[in-house]
């Protein structure tokens, strides 16, 4: 039987290479994001890579009854539901003063209540099946902090949190694995796609990987389930930094912002980007920049 697998965020970056990577095994495959347009085309991509079978889900992880039916959905088609990815996740820019109070708590609510919507959901059937694999794209940003990015800081320091809970919460089912991922900076359009009330458009800092890359460290927990696994080499140098020399690194950080993480070629007015509703002429599998195979 080919392996069934939901994969959240399907329709662009991490998400939607991670669905290419799994097609290419010959997996069935069923693809969530909040916009069909978009989970059409990949769709049609995953369905040329070699996918058994595809089946499209627009949904949005914070409608919990709408990820049961995407799970009861795949159950009843494929038998099981082997692998979840949920790598969904909105970006907002700006100083906590500055951003609104109800973009801020969307952008925590996607990654939040998202994961465990999507836990909630997931986990008994794995427990039924025996067996089964959660493996969320976390981030560097789950582990430090930097200025203008205090809405995804706090979303992903409280994914981590959630994350370690539902580990030591499956400990009782050795057949259940539940993985962490988390790149540093990757060459998708969730930059440009962010809300931003700082005048610039976000871009990935240095160095940029590629969606590939990530989706290979997400597919590569199922053989190798990990706890927390940081998918770029310079990732534990920062954490390091910022741990053993925190007044150093917070002197250096807003500069380096400033210079590495911020495209100063794409200025906006203030916009909330695509964190209420899907923005489809911006999704896809890879940003402007080139990054590391």
């Amino acid at each position: 039987m080919p392996q069934s697998v939901l994969i959240t965020g399907a329709s662009s970056g991490i998400g939607r290479a991670t669905a290419r990577l799994f097609a290419q095994r010959g997996a069935s495959l069923v693809l969530l994001a909040r916009g069909r347009e978009a989970l059409e085309e990949t769709a049609a991509e995953v369905r040329a890579e070699g996918a058994a079978d595809v089946v499209v889900c627009p949904a949005d992880v914070l409608d919990e009854g709408a990820l049961r039916t995407a799970v009861d959905g795949a159950v009843t088609r494929f038998g099981s539901l082997d692998v979840v990815v949920h790598s969904a996740q909105v970006v907002a820019y700006g100083k906590i003063e500055e951003v609104p109070k109800e973009v801020f708590e969307r952008v925590v609510d996607t990654a939040l209540h998202g994961t465990a919507n999507l836990a909630r959901v997931v986990l008994p059937v794995f427990r039924r099946q025996g067996a089964g694999d959660l493996v969320i794209v976390s981030s560097l940003l789950a582990s430090v902090a930097t200025p203008l990015m205090g809405s995804y800081i706090s979303a992903k320091w409280g994914q981590l949190g959630l994350i370690r809970v539902l580990q030591q919460e499956t400990r009782d089912a050795p057949g259940i694995h539940v993985s962490a991922v988390a790149p540093g900076g990757v060459n998708t359009p969730i930059y440009a796609q962010a809300g931003s009330y700082i005048g610039l458009k976000g871009r990935p800092p240095i160095p940029i990987y590629s969606p590939e890359r990530v989706a290979r460290s997400v597919v590569a927990r199922l053989d190798s389930p990990r706890r927390l696994i940081q998918s770029g080499f310079a990732n534990p140098v920062v954490i390091l930094g910022f741990r053993l020399f925190p007044a150093v690194y917070d002197a250096l950080v807003g500069p380096l912002m400033r210079v590495f993480a911020l495209a100063d070629d794409h200025r906006t007015e203030p916009t909330e980007g695509n964190v209420f509703e899907s923005r489809p002429a911006g999704n896809a599998e890879k940003g402007r920049w080139h990054g590391i195979p």
